[in-house]
């Protein structure tokens, strides 16, 4: 079995409060790296969601810097490709076993993925959710599957310890 490697790919996305909350929730799952592609996503903007600063920690890479067309040759051969968007005949996250080394492909805040990266990819997956969600909501969601059905999932009160905020010195107390 080789080593978990997570990639989020983010396809021409326009708003850096989305990318922001994007790699807040990158730190939060413990992403390896987010790639995106186009040209409307200003790489300099300040990024006020991402409040625990995970690009200081996990690169956002513009696809153009690697010198490839599409997010798909961004990553090596063994990286699983996975569209998620609302697409037809797609697979229910809920019913999706996560890959081990994955590049986790969305759309564009106001669009879809392209075809010919629908058709490149190994699973296409989407949220059963009626209406279509926020892209960092969705990417939010997506790891938090992958995580729920990971051994990860059975964290305790050390990895609270480790993430709350200095101020939250709240206790569950035994029934009395």
């Amino acid at each position: 079995m080789g080593k978990e490697f997570v990639s989020i790919g983010l396809t021409n996305p326009k708003s850096t409060s989305n990318v922001g909350s994007v790699m807040r929730a990158a730190g939060c799952y413990q992403v390896d790296q987010v790639l995106y592609s186009g040209s409307r996503y200003d790489r300099a903007a300040k990024m006020s969601t991402d409040t625990k600063k995970a690009t200081s920690s996990i690169p956002l890479i513009n696809i153009e810097s690697l010198g490839v067309d599409n997010l798909i040759e961004a990553v090596d051969t063994d990286t699983k490709i996975v569209c998620v968007d609302l697409i037809q005949g797609a697979t229910p996250l809920p019913a999706f076993n996560h890959p081990e080394k994955a590049l986790y492909i969305f759309g564009p805040e106001d669009g879809t993925i392209g075809q010919k990266i629908v058709d490149r990819a190994d699973f296409v997956v989407f949220v059963p959710t009626v209406g279509c969600m926020n892209l960092a909501a969705s990417v939010n969601v997506l790891l938090y599957d992958r995580l729920a059905k990971s051994a990860r999932a059975f964290a305790g009160d050390e990895l609270i310890r480790q993430s709350k905020d200095v101020n939250n010195n709240v206790k569950v107390r035994p029934n009395a």
